[in-house]
């Protein structure tokens, strides 16, 4: 009828499933060792919590796609197309690039912005990417099913319209043309913040993700029938979905591996070299003001008479207890990486990345000074 050589789920399917399985494993285990290394502070700065986020949306995703590629027959729970290609396999293709792109946007608030990432933003982040992807979802499920998708049962498939296809890919090449967007703006934060170049190739990966989505869902509309295509079609998402993960996280667990005390000694001297001035626009000239009094979120000019001397270390404190950069605790914090203990070396950093000090608010307009300064005799305080 379709002029295709159609073939059930057989051993290949099978196997693909424990493939795909097994990299989706690999990837949990290179997240646990993060976790269990979470203050080598290289580590702790690509912000964990939203990229173990991402993650779970990849696990939910590749059982979205046992359905929808047809990878197992279609009967009992199975066949219930709506549950599976809808609320697995769609929402979380979105929940993957909306968690992403809001990954971006706090380097972009924070560095570009300079606005600050608080808490209040991280469950707002959240709250945007639940109520978006939901909705979506909601909308879909209360459309005729033969306007969307619907259940064959002589076929033991799922029938997926051509206008429901067309409006799943478009909207998922709008979310990652604004993660472009976000990741060009990020291209010049100081390099111990920088994942330009990681971002890059997540964008690339992704692209092509999407041109092969595209051409497979649009011009190969039965090709969840062809053993070959639909195999193609899943290691395809897993692989590119899992690369992302490894492209964020993987290199400076490498390097924990293999050559942790060195990278760390470099990627500190790197920090301390960079500098809060130069990452903030702080202005170092002690009678001046600082462009960081735009981090305030209430646009006050607290901070507009404090003094900053990195020579003579000299800071107004007025700024330091009502304002900060982003909220802290947070799950999306990634200043938290500086409160970490350095294990060697200190005196090559600034007093206020120095192991023996007590941990840094993380506060201040500097970032780094406001926990580790004392009172002088004019009222002021001093590192």
């Amino acid at each position: 009828m379709y002029h295709i050589k159609a073939s059930n789920p057989g051993k290949d399917d099978t196997i693909t499933i424990a493939v795909c399985s097994g990299l989706l494993g690999l990837t949990a285990m290179l997240l646990v060792y993060a976790w269990c290394n979470y203050n080598y502070r290289p580590i702790r700065a690509k912000n964990l919590t939203w990229t173990t986020l991402i993650y779970c949306a990849t696990v939910l995703w590749f059982i979205g796609n046992l359905v929808t590629n047809n990878h197992v027959r279609l009967v009992g729970v199975w066949s219930n197309c709506k549950l599976w290609i809808l609320w697995f396999r769609v929402l979380f293709v979105y929940v993957f690039a909306t968690m992403t792109i809001v990954r971006f946007y706090a380097l972009d608030r924070v560095f570009n912005q300079k606005k600050p990432f608080t808490r209040r933003s991280s469950l707002i982040s959240g709250a945007v990417v639940i109520v978006f992807n939901v909705t979506y979802c909601l909308v879909n499920q209360l459309i005729s099913s033969s306007l969307t998708l619907e259940y064959v049962p002589d076929l033991e498939a799922c029938k997926i319209t051509m206008a429901f296809r067309i409006a799943a890919i478009s909207i998922q090449w709008l979310l990652w043309g604004a993660c472009g967007v976000l990741i060009f703006r990020l291209r010049n934060i100081q390099s111990s913040f920088n994942e330009f170049r990681e971002s890059v190739a997540i964008f690339l990966v992704i692209i092509g993700l999407l041109t092969e989505t595209s051409v497979t869902n649009l011009y190969y509309q039965y090709y969840i029938f062809e053993k070959k295509r639909r195999i193609q079609k899943t290691y395809v998402d897993v692989v590119a979905s899992v690369l992302v993960i490894w492209l964020f996280i993987g290199y400076p667990v490498y390097k924990s591996i293999f050559d942790r005390r060195n990278y760390e000694q470099m990627w500190l001297e790197r920090l301390a070299k960079d500098g809060p001035g130069n990452t903030y626009n702080i202005n170092s000239n002690p009678q001046g003001t600082t462009a960081y009094a735009k981090m305030d979120e209430n646009l006050d000019s607290g901070f507009n008479n404090s003094h900053l001397n990195y020579e003579g270390n000299g800071i107004n404190s007025a700024y330091v207890n009502n304002h900060r950069p982003f909220g802290d605790p947070d799950p999306f914090n990634i200043e938290s990486e500086m409160s970490a203990h350095v294990p060697f070396n200190d005196n090559l950093l600034p007093m206020a990345l120095r192991n023996n000090m007590h941990n840094p608010l993380l506060n201040s307009p500097s970032l780094f000074a406001a926990s580790y300064m004392d009172s002088s005799s004019d009222g002021r305080h001093v590192l």
